[in-house]
């Protein structure tokens, strides 16, 4: 283009330094009405050809541009109602080549969602004839018309083998440093997915590096959300760019725009705190109206990102229960699981939920109600109408429980006994050998997990239903599959074996990190004679134990004391109550005989001397010993 530019001028000087003054003016009058104009040239003259006048130069000189008058044509291709409206057009017109991409767009919207029909226009003389049209002016094409042809082209499902396809993809390829980044946005908005599903690597590849080098062009809110959202995940420096800017953008969002942030970054499982405290800041502060499907996509996201903001979530708990008697079970559902993915019990909002599954019992899935309990059982919520609610919930279980998948099955069994709300059926369902020894032998974290809570099931029958008469879990089961404690030694556990290491004064008075048989993993257990004095453990029988050790009894009034530490994650958010599946391992060590020492992070991190933690402990054994004589 530069080069015909110069060659241009170097004729319009030559034929200036022959006309009359007269002449000359006019010529520059001319001269300077076209320059204003012209941005693009159709036409180029050969090296050899000197025009004889500036005249004949300047009126054979065909110009297009953006600012042209619109011509009938113009309006013809945007009144066409169906297909065959505008391939007439082509035989009875002379097309420009920016009419010609005009009419191959305009064909894309008429035949958007209408595949049978794209396959018979593709093979249609007169769309071929466009094509090799547009493929033979390409490089004419204006720069906004080349970006929505290359979409259409892809909308149409043009083979990869198409030469004109590859020919306008080439010279996107070719235009890349010269489109305005609107127009690389677009690209990345619209044909991204195409270009992976056609295999267009490097043209992608040149998209995503053009996006990242130059994101200090983006203005808007908008463009950084729709790049965002569409080729995000595609490259990890392009995010990181793309997250500079929402922070910097982020007070022009409105609602929709945070929603569309806070998904995209749960599905990439990007936790980028400070967008995110951004983002909850503006989401407080500014009198948003949220609408029932923000306040459910805002929840989820959150919850997938497991980030706290406590006003946030009170406020979210507020709007979302005005919406409660809108909302379908599974929305209810949805809501359910999301909040307790945050650990944020709302009572009022969770009786709302209660109530409203109730009320629409006829019409909730197996599935929906599965969430909803599980979700009830993690925080440990009890409703007011308990026995309302699991009458449904049984009632459910027994006609479709085997309908669930396996996995699903054990979890719904395993929140029942949370919330102690486990029927003997259900228990008979999952214990039987026809059903556990599928998951034996697998190695896989989920197959560990539901082996786990198995374990919790097998528990419960054995401790907290006397009169369940079985099945059981065989004890080898239990040996085999006890030892899932590879987790890191955090500082209160650390601290809490050393403390008691040296109030026994023996390595052999007490154990720890305990696996039982019941599934759970004690911080540590030591026995307490009547006078209050540490007993060799090794010595007396330990039932807990798969298998039990040991052979002498316990001496009469002697006590087994369980220590086990509550850290940050084992509590509801901004509450000292714990979840639910601690409270049931609470439950099992007092039912299996053991005083339970607790030794929460709250009370731990007041202690700052070895003697204060020491004397802490040994406080913490008397009042144990103290309520069991007590009762």
């Amino acid at each position: 283009m530069a080069a015909h530019l110069v060659k241009q001028c170097t004729c319009l000087l030559r034929e200036a330094a022959r006309v009359t003054p007269s002449r000359l003016l006019v010529c520059r009058l001319r001269l300077t009405r076209v320059s204003h104009r012209t941005v693009t040239f159709s036409t180029t003259s050969p090296s050899s050809h000197v025009p004889s006048s500036l005249t004949e130069l300047v009126e054979k000189e065909a110009v297009f541009t953006p600012y042209s008058e619109r011509q009938e044509i113009d309006l013809l291709i945007e009144k066409a109602s169906g297909p065959e409206e505008l391939l007439e057009l082509t035989s009875d017109r002379c097309l420009h080549q920016n009419h010609a991409a005009l009419i191959l767009i305009q064909l894309s919207r008429l035949l958007s969602g209408k595949p049978e029909n794209k396959v018979s226009l593709i093979q249609d003389v007169r769309f071929q004839q466009l094509l090799h049209l547009v493929n033979t002016q390409i490089t004419s094409v204006w720069h906004g018309t080349l970006v929505k042809l290359l979409r259409s082209l892809y909308a149409l499902a043009l083979p990869k083998t198409s030469k004109e396809l590859q020919s306008v993809e080439q010279e996107v390829r070719w235009r890349m440093r010269r489109l305005k980044y609107k127009h690389l946005a677009f690209l990345a908005e619209s044909s991204t997915t195409y270009m992976q599903e056609r295999n267009s690597l490097e043209l992608l590849a040149e998209l995503l590096l053009h996006l990242e080098r130059r994101w200090a062009e983006i203005e808007d809110g908008r463009t950084v959300v729709a790049i965002m959202m569409k080729t995000g995940h595609l490259s990890e420096p392009l995010m990181n760019r793309l997250e500079d800017k929402c922070l910097e953008l982020v007070e022009q969002f409105g609602p929709d725009d945070l929603r569309k942030v806070l998904l995209t970054l749960a599905a990439q499982n990007r936790r980028s705190v400070p967008l995110l405290r951004a983002i909850s800041y503006h989401l407080v502060q500014k009198p948003f109206t949220l609408t029932k499907g923000v306040l459910m996509d805002l929840a989820y996201a959150y919850g997938k990102l497991n980030f706290h903001q406590t006003q946030l979530f009170q406020r979210l708990a507020v709007d979302l229960l005005s919406y409660v008697p809108s909302l379908t079970p599974s929305e209810v559902a949805h809501c359910a699981k999301s909040l307790a993915f945050l650990k944020w019990l709302n009572l009022s909002l969770f009786e709302a939920f209660a109530q409203h599954i109730l009320n629409k019992a006829q019409d909730i899935t197996l599935v929906s109600l599965c969430n909803v309990v599980l979700a009830f059982a993690r925080l440990n919520f009890h409703p007011e109408q308990e026995d309302q609610f699991f009458n449904l919930v049984h009632k459910k279980l027994a006609l479709e429980l085997a309908s669930l998948s396996p996995a699903l099955q054990v979890d719904m069994v395993w929140a029942m006994c949370v919330l102690q709300q486990v029927q003997e059926v259900e228990l008979r369902s999952v214990l039987n050998s026809g059903f556990y020894t599928q998951f034996l032998g697998e190695e896989s974290p989920k197959y560990q997990s539901t082996l786990q809570k198995l374990l919790h099931i097998n528990a419960t029958a054995q401790l907290e239903h006397p009169e369940y008469t079985g099945p059981l879990l065989p004890t080898s089961t239990l040996v085999s599959r006890t030892t899932a404690l590879d987790k890191k030694v955090t500082p209160l556990q650390m601290e809490l074996q050393e403390t008691l290491k040296g109030l026994l004064g023996s390595p052999d008075k007490g154990c720890f990190a305990v696996v039982t048989k019941y599934g759970w993993v004690l911080d540590a257990e030591v026995l307490l004679d009547t006078e209050g004095q540490f007993l060799t453990l090794r010595d007396f029988v330990a039932p807990h134990l798969a298998p039990p050790t040991g052979s002498q009894p316990l001496p009469p009034g002697t006590k087994r004391l369980a220590f086990l530490r509550w850290e940050f994650p084992n509590f509801n958010s901004r509450s000292k109550d714990l979840l639910g599946r601690f409270i049931m391992a609470r439950r099992h060590m007092l039912a299996a005989g053991f005083l339970v020492v607790d030794v929460p992070y709250y009370e731990w991190l007041e202690l700052k001397s070895e003697w204060q933690k020491g004397a802490y402990l040994k406080d913490k054994m008397r009042k144990a010993v103290a309520e069991d004589l007590a009762k």
